[in-house]
């Protein structure tokens, strides 16, 4: 129940769909000769799509996250595993044409598969199920399979954790896999972006990871500024910070990390 109750505030709570909620409650207020109301709603909505859309907000915000957490000096001998949380793939595209489709976060396929070939030895732990609201698709560890096999990385070497639908219990999960498999010194890849509030609930858990992150969308240069030049990628930045921080924020109020920027 909490997993559909946070996809739906989030199908309202993210910047595009508030502005337009906003606009839609500034029409209704006028309706009824609410002239202050709904004034200071289109002033709002105004604000959220401008900040959205022609400023480097997001980027900024994004940046933020992606520079916390550096990635970790590799151990010696290697890594004993390497751990893949999910969300790199278009599942339903997936399920309707066959292949490998992978959307943005897909650098996260591409790093492990590279840090396979380095270090054979490895144990691949990949954590991901189906995390739409029907449950009909396959989630990134059963995609996984056949992605590593056609790069000639064998089945036998991969630990697939097929339930989890969020980052909680990606962590969850793969805990009790780690432990039941005997494996330490482990690399956890993921986005950049999403690392903090990743090994935060690993920490949280008591489980020592060493992080790898991967899908870098920021420069690493980037300051509040106008920015007229592209509007849908700014507002994507922007969605995806702000979900971001929303989920470190709802992470540590829920007492699942010990901060609310874990570093």
């Amino acid at each position: 129940m909490t997993y559909y109750a946070s996809k739906i505030f989030w199908l309202a709570a993210q910047p595009l769909s508030l502005a337009l909620l906003l606009l839609v409650f500034s029409l209704l207020v006028g309706l009824l000769k609410w002239n202050r109301l709904r004034t200071w709603a289109s002033i709002a909505a105004t604000l959220i799509l401008f900040l959205t859309l022609f400023t480097t907000t997001g980027s900024v915000l994004l940046q933020a996250l992606e520079d916390r957490i550096p990635r970790a000096a590799l151990p010696a001998g290697g890594p004993g595993c390497i751990i893949m949380l999910g969300g790199g793939v278009e599942a339903e595209v997936i399920a309707a044409r066959g292949g490998f489709e992978m959307n943005q976060a897909g650098d996260r396929f591409i790093e492990t598969l590279r840090l396979a070939r380095e270090f054979p030895a490895a144990r691949i732990l990949v954590s991901g199920g189906d995390g739409s609201f029907s449950g009909n698709y396959e989630g990134d560890a059963v995609v996984a399979t056949r992605f590593f096999e056609a790069f000639d990385v064998p089945a036998d070497r991969l630990i697939r954790e097929t339930d989890s639908r969020t980052t909680f219990e990606n962590v969850e999960n793969t805990k009790a896999l780690l432990t039941a498999n005997g494996l330490d010194r482990c690399l956890l890849i993921t986005s950049a972006f999403h690392m903090p509030r990743s090994v935060g609930l690993f920490r949280k858990l008591g489980l020592d990871v060493l992080p790898w992150p991967t899908d870098f969308r920021t420069t690493g240069r980037a300051s509040l500024a106008l920015d007229f030049t592209q509007p849908s990628t700014n507002s994507q930045l922007t969605t995806t910070a702000l979900r971001e921080w929303t989920g470190l924020l709802v992470y540590y109020i829920a007492g699942r990390t010990h901060a609310l920027f874990p570093e």
